[in-house]
This record gives C-alpha cells, sequence and structure tokens, in this order.
C-alpha cells in the first residue's frame, strides 16, 4: 500500500471518528460509546504506528 493511500485511508477513519463524536448525545452516551470511541483511537494511532 503505497504512502497516499495510507494517508487517505487515515483521513478517511479521522473522519469518521470526528462525526461519530459530533453526533454524541452527552445525556446519552454509555460506557460502551466511549469504549468504541477509545478503540477507534487505538485503531488510528497504530495505523499512524505503522506508517
Amino acid at each position: 500500500m503505497s504512502q497516499d493511500t495510507k494517508m487517505e485511508e487515515l483521513k478517511l477513519r479521522l473522519s469518521a471518528f470526528m462525526t461519530r463524536i459530533d453526533e454524541l448525545d452527552p445525556e446519552e452516551t454509555s460506557v460502551e460509546d466511549v469504549d468504541q470511541l477509545i478503540k477507534m483511537i487505538e485503531e488510528l494511532e497504530n495505523k499512524v504506528d505503522r506508517s
């Protein structure tokens, strides 16, 4: 996978993460929701570390 392709994939994942954050309702956010967000961040970190 080329460096440009990796960067585009990272941008898409970050965009998905930001969208997810924007859509959260603080009054209805569960622990599971927060766990999923943490998992998304960890996946992004792993991708960046491997790049």
